[in-house]
């Protein structure tokens, strides 16, 4: 097969098989350093900036060297975008025949038998739940992938979902009577078969910390695993390598009990009654927090006495649910997977309760109906370490935004790959031509009330002056909200406001009309490609500094005290450039494209760490005038 230098050349095979295909220099480089890794079983971490062709430049390799690989991205649409529109291409460019396979969370995938326990319309008193179930059973006869995906009717968050899909604590594994047809089961024999295998991090880490099973068969055969958007993995593996425990998963236990006593053990209410209990124990904990969704600190909580008395009635109540299930061991399938949810929610309750532990953080977060329970580790790098020295194979970890002031060390001590090579590719566009940055001159203190008119007059001049065409990114619902609510009466373009629907059906609104304006928070700000004239203009309320009430952030920042450092430079700092870097990396995505990127911050301007930010960002042209920026657009609209 051909090496990866003539794949990328100006007559190489992508050149013949993708038309106004053109060398890029960073590109084959890039390919080359994978090829290195891959061949050579050692970790590499590359930033390829925005237009290098990143993705081609390791999938043509994984798809040249031997053995099994893994990609793993970043959602589920970069993962579909992966399997369906990029890796096709370069499969066809090489004349390959390796087997590709896309596997996604279990969530994603019909489960027969759940949509067999639902049969019975008497326990399903919701008439919209009852619409979508009878929906998804005459999908359910015609599909062949099971992949919910394709029921493009259903909302993301349809009621129906959990009635119809499993979760590892509900899965019967090989014990469940739909198991040759589970169309789970089926997707992983096929990723098991596959050469190339694209999955998703939260998949990857699902199954590396154990939490999941039968994928985990794939991990110890790879020979190569990538990770593109690889600057979300330090969040992500933190998320997997600790506890959480939700009241959503106790009244789901609850509703599944309620469901067996129902249709199949009749004589068992004492079962429900006692699951009855523990999901009213589980909604009053909840009650005891604003109905505002907020975070906090979990072991400062729960020196509460009103905490403390709840916790022990909810510890009380999964203990006699414990005991009462057992008296019912083998009599059905579904009461014994339960009653092993039921042990592993009281072990979980217990840990995430022990406020003496080191080297984590308790925490909690509230939904408008739920409260989650978290322990988190504040350190991964060991454990990460360990896991990529145990055995030999090639790693690659990707992205747009992996550098600090130039270096990796950020990403590389938060990850244990102190040992990696490296590698950082410019972008190849021209933004001294393409693009302005602009901080806008008298601007007030970014937490000040007077910040509000401040944004609101900008986001206004912006607007009209480009037509529409832009992007307002947020720090904060807050402040997306407040500014939401004053252009609607004062401006006559279409607002499209995160919130209102889904993320797709705002992009897809966006792109329909040529005048509306999209207004967005952390969703927007990275993992969306808008290109050409569609967007020519991106805001940003400010530096996207992470909340210091945020408790998981202050146990980083007391640990990073204790060990001497400095945690605004260590954590703080790192973490709001590489977000600021995503969120202007919206801006300009292709060699034609030219926008103005604002950000209405001072701090850019007036402090000593300026530089470091600047520094990252593209080298566009600079402004402090709204005059220019205005000139620009309209040059350009």
């Amino acid at each position: 097969m051909s090496s990866v230098s003539s794949l990328f050349s100006s007559n190489g095979m992508l050149a013949k098989a993708i038309p106004g295909f053109m060398p890029r220099e960073a590109q084959t480089n890039m390919a080359e350093a994978v090829k290195t890794a891959l061949d050579d079983k050692h970790a590499l971490i590359v930033e390829a900036g925005t237009g290098t062709g990143k993705t081609f430049a390791y999938l043509g390799p994984a798809l040249m060297a031997e053995g099994k690989a893994i990609i793993s991205t970043g959602t589920k649409n970069l993962q579909e975008q992966l399997y369906h529109r990029d890796l096709p291409v370069v499969k066809k460019a090489l004349a390959s025949r390796r087997k590709v396979a896309l596997l996604k969370g279990r969530a994603n995938y019909l489960c027969l038998h759940r949509m067999g326990q639902h049969r019975g319309n008497s326990v399903l008193v919701d008439k919209d739940v009852l619409g979508q179930l009878t929906e998804v059973r005459s999908w359910a006869e015609t599909t062949r992938s099971g992949d919910i995906g394709e029921l493009k009717s259903l909302p993301e968050d349809a009621k129906v979902l959990p009635l119809i899909t499993s979760t590892v604590d509900n899965c019967l594994g090989r014990e469940c009577p739909d198991y040759e047809e589970c169309y789970l089961v089926k997707a992983r024999r096929k990723a098991l078969e596959a050469d190339i295998i694209v999955v998703n991090h939260h998949l990857f880490f699902a199954d590396m910390a154990l939490k999941d099973t039968g994928f985990g068969e794939l991990i110890p055969e790879a020979d190569a695993i990538v990770f593109d958007e690889a600057h979300q993995i330090p969040d992500i593996a933190s998320d997997y390598f600790g506890e959480s425990i939700s009241t959503r998963q106790l009244q789901e236990l609850a509703k599944d009990i309620n469901v067996i006593y129902r249709t199949v053990l009749k004589d068992a209410e004492q079962v429900d009654k006692t699951a009855e209990k523990c999901r009213v124990a589980a909604a009053d904990l909840r009650l005891l927090f604003p109905e505002t969704p907020q975070r906090g600190n979990w072991a400062e909580t729960l020196e509460r006495e009103d905490v403390q008395s709840h916790i022990a009635r909810l510890t009380d109540g999964i203990g006699v649910l414990h005991e009462v299930i057992k008296l019912h061991l083998g009599r059905d399938k579904d009461l014994d997977n339960i009653y092993e949810r039921v042990v592993q929610a009281r072990d979980q309750l217990a840990a995430l309760c022990d406020s003496n532990q080191q080297g984590v953080s308790l925490w909690y977060e509230t939904t408008h109906r739920h409260l989650i329970l978290h322990l988190t580790p504040l350190s991964i790098a060991a454990k990460f370490r360990r896991f990529v020295e145990s055995v030999s194979r090639g790693w690659v970890f990707t992205s747009a935004t992996l550098t600090v002031d130039g270096g990796f060390t950020h990403f590389q001590k938060r990850m244990g790959l102190e040992e990696a090579k490296t590698l950082a590719l410019d972008s190849p566009f021209n933004y001294r031509e393409q693009a302005v940055l602009c901080v806008p001159r008298y601007l007030p203190e970014p937490n000040s009330y007077a910040m509000r008119d401040t944004l609101f007059e900008t986001a206004k001049r912006l607007i009209a002056a480009s037509g529409g065409r832009c992007f307002l990114l947020f720090t904060s619902h807050a402040m997306l909200r407040e500014i939401a609510s004053r252009l609607e009466g004062e401006i006559d373009n279409p607002l499209l406001v995160q919130g209102t629907t889904t993320k797709q059906a705002l992009l897809d609104g966006y792109l329909a009309d040529k005048n509306a304006v999209l207004l967005g928070t952390g969703a927007f700000w990275e993992g969306v490609d808008v290109r050409g004239s569609d967007l020519i203009c991106v805001m940003i309320d400010k530096l996207p500094f992470a909340s210091p009430d945020d408790p998981l952030l202050q146990a980083r920042i007391e640990d990073v005290k204790k060990r001497g450092a400095n945690p605004f430079a260590a954590i703080q700092m790192p973490q709001a450039v590489i977000t600021l870097k995503q969120g202007a990396g919206r801006l300009i995505r292709d060699p034609a494209d030219k926008g103005v990127l604002v950000i209405c911050d001072n701090r850019l301007v007036t402090k000593h760490y300026a530089k470091t930010f600047v520094a990252s960002l593209p080298d566009m042209r600079r402004t402090r005038s709204i005059e220019t920026v205005e000139a620009f657009l309209k040059s350009i609209k």
